[in-house]
């Protein structure tokens, strides 16, 4: 049965979802969410998800939503099957789910609300709050280095075995590491920089980004005639 994925390609959360869908060999269809024309909030959606947000799964009858309650979710039903996305033993697991609590409450919004300031605050017309920008990002840099600091002593977040810990960081390094435009709080950390370098390589991230240059490429061909047609 195909996994129905209801998001965007280019939004950080459904990525989380995707990448953790390809790692375990899940078959899914990704349905597209304009989240630009606020199509979350719309009523049809939100009786999948009442809080406007994306991504929602649909597995047969089940549906779920919560990219990180979604990503446990697949990795505990595929561990039967070899999964280690979780760990083995009950101290692996433990450290997983540290860490992806770390990743939650320490990390991810900060890097939100420099991607709401830099990216989808212009967009929307509205005013950028560059010194909000320049708190998160000092605010960034004693995160990671209790991260260097980690990853100095193992190859990988909870331990030497790639997790839904690493994996659940993927899209917002994305956006450091490119648009953002600090990736220098990364390559300055030696095993920060090598850690990052090593879990976004993997072929399911590169599939993920796959997905997202294509869907890019599909709207921006369908907005330039669109553009064209407006100047007639």
């Amino acid at each position: 049965m195909v996994v129905k994925v209801h998001g965007s390609a280019m939004a950080a959360c459904p990525q989380r979802v995707m990448v953790c869908l390809i790692e375990l060999g899940v078959d899914f269809e990704l349905i597209h969410v304009d989240l630009d024309s606020l199509e979350q909030k719309k009523p049809e959606f939100l009786v999948l998800q009442p809080f406007g947000q994306v991504p929602v799964i649909e597995d047969g009858d089940f549906r779920l939503f919560e990219s990180r309650a979604i990503i446990r979710y697949y990795a505990a039903k595929y561990e039967v099957k070899g999964s280690k996305l979780t760990g083995t033993t009950l101290e692996e697991k433990a450290l997983v789910d540290q860490w992806l609590e770390v990743e939650s409450n320490n990390y991810n919004d900060l890097v939100y609300n420099m991607v709401l300031q830099l990216l989808v605050f212009p967009k929307m017309g509205q005013t950028s709050d560059l010194t909000l920008v320049t708190k998160c990002a000092n605010k960034l840099e004693n995160v990671f280095d209790i991260y260097e600091q980690r990853l100095s002593k193992s190859k990988y977040l909870a331990g030497e075995f790639f997790s839904l810990a690493d994996l659940s960081h993927l899209p917002s390094l994305r956006f450091l590491m490119n648009e953002g435009g600090f990736s220098h709080l990364v390559t300055k950390r030696k095993c920060l920089h090598e850690w990052y370098l090593d879990i976004s390589s993997r072929d399911s991230w590169k599939k993920v980004l796959d997905l997202m240059m294509k869907k890019i490429s599909e709207i921006e061909a369908v907005s330039i005639p669109a553009k064209e047609e407006a100047k007639v």
